[in-house]
């Protein structure tokens, strides 16, 4: 295996949004991803690595080497404080952007940011007062693909653009300006290296995709969540990603059998608008290796993909729909040509285009999530399980291969300030910071090697989780702590509680040391927080 060569990588990181462990090619899916598939088959595919649970703090996680509470945004981007999260990117970190910007890189992002209170008016959280030289994107956290709000180029709103471009759609419009980006550095710095951050929206709800990439998948998911679900495990185990004596977990209670669902037809049509959008995701993949080919760069470059939680459960009830979706982004009642824009869940509604708004809701998440139990929110495997596909030919070889250490998202960070000679600290002159919190990944991608003594650990809204080796602490809010062996049981089905007592005692008390340590607030504190705004009470 090959050493990491002295000089400086490139890098590029393309993250999605909501999608679940395996839905593309090479986890096991039947969505088509060749583009991703083909950095796969080159490289590194890490089938133990995680997130944490949710989009805004898996970005700030990612973009920090942090856990997201020591970052000030321990849900999402919304000002809890001052009793709970000031929901905006503090300045105790330091960004990738701003670590690298020591080793001399120039920095670009396309995409969703989700790491600012203040989405509207420029301020210290913005990416580009973190360190990056261009962004493009939205700074809310998700919404049309058609007509997205606070969509920005550097600090100016061109939403405007959106509303004029009859044929905007807003994953094309990422890829754009990625390459763009791309391109504008090679004619403008090419002596420097670059890093460019990809933040796709997708597949994130609603169900929006071109109508060519829908019908590409017409009956592709007639057989049913059920069939679909066996049919990717067979493929896990085959490619090595799963082991075969961990069994399938159970289809969600709350989801019928396929042959009991009565509309067939829209259920199969609500996973095809999904597979849709992780498609133009893929050929949006296809465009930036390309572009890095075109430059001769791309066995320079180190590239990561990798998406921010597990598949989304959530549901868009007809009666609660746009209450739902106005609690988190803005809706606008029409489409850009003037038609009333359905939110919900029904079948009277087709997916798919700028006058529906929708979601896949928890039949099909159990399926992208296969083998594992529960969803985004949750730190069992089904929330916080992501695929980790690593791309490095100088770096790493050319040789497809398996690693099955657990790492988490901090450990990008880590990484990132290994290979390219970057000064955390000297980023940080003028600002007191939190040392960064990961381990790299290269000791892992080299030689193979594991550690069993680290500890990961992890909290989402109450839900919490702690590894260390072979062994899971999780729980969810307000319930007791369950206890997995990850060698024998990594779907979770056997819980070891009741059988191993002190093991529980001695991960539970590591949980809480880390939880102390990195400003986890209790979740009945924010609860309450929320139960006195919502009766019109101060905040303290």
């Amino acid at each position: 295996m090959p050493k990491p060569p002295a000089r400086r990588p490139h890098v590029v990181i393309v993250l999605v949004d909501d999608m679940g462990f395996s839905d593309i090619g090479c986890y096991g899916g039947e969505i088509r991803t060749p583009h991703i598939d083909a950095l796969a088959e080159s490289g590194v595919r890490l089938t133990q690595f995680y997130n944490t649970a949710r989009c805004s703090p898996s970005r700030a996680s990612l973009m920090t080497g942090l856990h997201p509470h020591q970052t000030g945004i321990g849900i999402l981007n919304y000002d809890d404080s001052p009793e709970g999260y000031p929901g905006t990117l503090n300045d105790r970190n330091v960004t990738l952007a701003e670590a690298l910007g020591t080793a001399g890189y120039r920095s670009y992002i396309s995409g969703k940011w989700h790491l600012s209170g203040d989405i509207h008016t420029p301020t210290e959280s913005w990416p580009t007062r973190r360190g990056f030289d261009a962004f493009y994107g939205t700074l809310e956290g998700a919404g049309s693909f058609f007509r997205p709000r606070t969509l920005t180029r550097d600090e100016t709103n061109v939403d405007d653009e959106a509303l004029a471009d009859p044929d905007f759609y807003y994953t094309d419009a990422i890829t754009d300006h990625a390459v763009g980006f791309l391109r504008q550095h090679q004619a403008e710095h090419a002596d420097a290296p670059f890093f460019l951050y990809a933040a796709y929206t997708a597949p994130h709800w609603p169900l929006h995709a071109r109508p060519d990439d829908i019908a590409s998948y017409a009956g592709r998911f007639d057989a049913g969540w059920d069939a679909l679900r066996e049919e990717r495990l067979e493929r896990l185990v085959k490619s090595g990603i799963i082991a075969p004596d961990w069994p399938l977990s159970d289809r969600d209670p709350r989801v019928p059998a396929w042959s009991e669902v009565e509309d067939k037809e829209w259920e199969a049509l609500r996973m095809a608008v999904y597979a849709a959008q992780v498609d133009r995701v893929d050929q949006g993949v296809g465009r930036i290796v390309a572009e890095l080919r075109e430059q001769d760069a791309l066995d320079d470059t180190l590239f990561l993909f990798l998406s921010d939680n597990g598949g989304c459960a959530e549901e868009m009830p007809l009666e609660s729909a746009q209450e739902f979706v106005t609690t988190y982004v803005s809706f606008d009642d029409t489409t850009r040509a003037g038609e009333p824009v359905r939110p919900g869940n029904d079948p009277s509604i087709r997916p798919g285009g700028e006058d529906s708004y929708a979601t896949y809701g928890r039949p099909w998440a159990n399926l992208s999530n296969t083998p594992f139990r529960e969803y985004k929110h949750w730190i069992h495997e089904g929330g916080i399980a992501t695929p980790l596909v690593v791309h490095w030919p100088a770096g790493l070889g050319t040789e497809a291969r398996l690693r099955h250490q657990p790492h988490q998202l901090t450990d990008i960070m880590a990484t990132l300030l290994e290979v390219s000679g970057a000064d955390y600290d000297r980023a940080a002159v003028g600002r007191e910071v939190h040392p960064p919190e990961g381990t790299s990944l290269l000791p892992t991608l080299i030689d193979d090697a594991t550690d069993d003594q680290r500890l990961l650990a992890w909290e989402h809204e109450g839900n919490s989780g702690a590894r260390r080796g072979r062994w899971k602490l999780v729980r969810k809010h307000a319930q007791d702590w369950e206890l997995y062996d990850m060698v024998t049981d990594r779907t979770e089905l056997t819980d070891l509680a009741g059988e191993h007592p002190g093991l529980v005692a001695e991960l539970a008390a590591a949980y809480e040391e880390w939880a102390e340590r990195c400003g986890v607030i209790d979740r009945q504190v924010v609860l309450d927080l929320y139960a006195r705004r919502g009766a019109g009470l101060p905040a303290e």
